[in-house]
């Protein structure tokens, strides 16, 4: 019987955590994916708001590990993987996150999935707004290491038809990514030094593609991500601008993502896309704050 751990830091979130757990028993305990053996790892990056003694108490059954507060996303992962490998033998990994749920037939799915696939392919899902789940937010990534250019694909598009095959791809999120144990033994792990939060996942992915692992993804592992709970964004105040730029919390850090473009790109004209996006972010926030001087307003996504 194969083993597969899903693995997931937290930081408080407790909302979340109470309903990314209550489904990911439901649907791992149906009859239908009995032929796999799955365990949950959390890891509690120093929460505040009593998420560790409530996980502790309410599902003792899960495999529940402290950090410090100082793990982030890919520290906290790669303390999950190393319990997940050494202590509960798994075979598989799956990446998770506390503000995602799956599609119910996501876990028969997997089961299915991952017997027709070899441990060199490394799985991604379809990932969908929760909000709008009509609206795909990702199914994967594309990055060229010589123009630089690097985006999600299917980026907040409507689904249809080009979204419903299989996709191969350069990188995955940090969300709906399962691997099999032995990458990790390959390649290594996260690279929590450099990419403590952001680009942890995409690095990593990217990592293994250069190392021959293909990368996939089924547009049949569906799920669905609460966008509310992004990281740190400027939500059109000064001061969060240049916090966003700077932030651990935020996908826009600069020095984050030139060293991204630093280890994997193999020319100087591969940073054009990246001057680009920081230019079309700096510069967009100036011009809606000249444009609501004369009550001409961002026509913002509705976030349910």
């Amino acid at each position: 019987m194969l083993k597969i751990a899903i693995v997931f830091p937290i930081f408080n979130g407790l909302s979340y955590t109470k309903q990314c757990l209550e489904s990911l028993y439901k649907l791992t305990r149906v009859p239908a994916v009995l032929e796999l053996n799955f365990s949950i790892v959390v890891v509690d990056d120093g929460s505040s708001d009593g998420s560790y003694e409530w996980i502790e108490k309410n599902y003792p059954q899960a495999s529940l590990l402290k950090g410090d507060g100082q793990l982030w996303w890919s520290g906290g992962i790669n303390m999950g993987v190393n319990f997940a490998i050494k202590q509960l033998h798994s075979d598989y990994i799956l990446w998770w996150n506390n503000d995602i749920l799956a599609d119910d037939n996501y876990f028969m799915n997997l089961a299915h999935i991952i017997r027709n696939n070899d441990p060199k392919t490394i799985i991604g899902s379809k990932i969908y707004l929760s909000h709008n789940r009509n609206i795909v937010w990702s199914m994967g990534g594309i990055f060229n290491p010589v123009t630089g250019y690097k985006n999600m694909i299917g980026s907040e598009r409507p689904d249809d038809s080009n979204m419903n095959k299989i996709i191969e791809c350069d990188w995955l999120t940090g969300m709906g990514t399962i691997t099999h144990a032995s990458v990790y033994q390959n390649i290594g792990m996260l690279d929590e030094k450099n990419f403590p939060q952001y680009h942890g996942d995409s690095d990593f992915t990217f990592r293994a593609k250069t190392k021959g692992y293909k990368l996939i993804v089924n547009p049949n592992l569906k799920i669905f991500n609460d966008t509310n709970n992004s990281g740190l964004i400027h939500d059109d105040d000064l001061g969060n601008l240049f916090k966003s730029l700077f932030s651990i919390r935020s996908s826009y850090n600069i020095f984050k993502d030139i060293k991204f473009y630093r280890m994997h790109t193999k020319s100087i004209l591969a940073y054009y896309p990246l001057w680009e996006k920081y230019t079309r972010y700096v510069l967009g926030f100036f011009k809606w704050k000249v444009l609501s001087i004369f009550k001409i307003e961002r026509k913002k996504t509705k976030q349910n």
